[in-house]
């Protein structure tokens, strides 16, 4: 999500790499983040070759803040 969250649309290939997972990994991660609906995929070709990229929703990027707020808190002993 972090990725996500500075990026407007990243696509499937620089988000592995960026990451360094593998396919099955990045997969099982992206369908769970869409099935909470955290992340928009848009599916595409270039050229002739298929092309998949994720966004993250208004909802994924609430999530995600609400996260880093409740660690922030974790670490200061506010929780």
């Amino acid at each position: 999500m972090s990725v996500l969250m500075v990026n407007e649309w990243v696509d499937f290939n620089e988000l592995k790499e960026t990451l360094n997972v593998t396919d099955g990994n990045l997969a099982s991660h992206i369908t769970a983040l869409e099935k909470e609906k955290y992340i928009q995929v848009r599916k595409a070709f270039i050229g002739k070759k298929p092309n998949t990229s994720f966004k993250a929703t208004p909802e994924g990027r609430q999530a995600f803040q609400d996260h880093l707020n409740a660690l922030e808190a974790l670490i200061k002993g506010t929780l």
